[in-house]
């Protein structure tokens, strides 16, 4: 591999790291048109494992809008990432496959605001299919299996 080949290698891996992190920021903002961006066009989102269908990423995110609504504090961690960059015989491709576990604690107000309402905690792991795009990496799909939850305070 030559030095040009693992700057670009290094460079791709930033990329993708950076739209993972704009979804966890956007979904915690509420940020939905962002959000939606992020996806390439024929985008997919996969919910089934987390309560939901498996949709175009725009429908997905409506599915998040919706869902979300009731929480309006999110702190969405994604966490363990494990990038897997294709490999042209030592030339970086053009799709990539993150594999992270998330945590979403969700409320129902910030703290000191006397807000009440559910709260609720939730963990999985994702697996984001990514692709290279005219206007830089972007989500093919993302897949979201919930492994557990738990809502203090008894519900959930």
């Amino acid at each position: 591999m030559t030095q040009r080949v693992a700057l670009a290698t290094v460079m791709d891996r930033l990329s993708i790291d950076a739209v993972i992190t704009d979804y966890a920021v956007a979904v915690d903002d509420g940020a939905w048109d962002a959000c939606t961006a992020l996806f390439t066009p024929d985008g997919r989102a996969d919910h089934r494992g987390a309560g939901g269908s498996e949709e175009t990423a725009a429908e997905g995110v409506r599915w998040l809008a919706e869902g979300l609504r009731l929480f309006p504090v999110r702190q969405h961690l994604i966490v363990n990432r494990r990038l897997d960059l294709e490999d042209l015989g030592g030339y970086p491709g053009d799709r990539a496959r993150v594999r992270a576990d998330y945590f979403s604690p969700r409320g129902p107000a910030a703290a000191g605001e006397g807000g009440s309402g559910p709260a609720l905690l939730t963990g999985g792991r994702y697996v984001f299919e990514l692709r290279r795009t005219d206007v830089g990496w972007r989500i093919r799909s993302v897949t979201a299996h919930e492994m557990w939850r738990c809502a203090p305070g008894g519900a959930g």
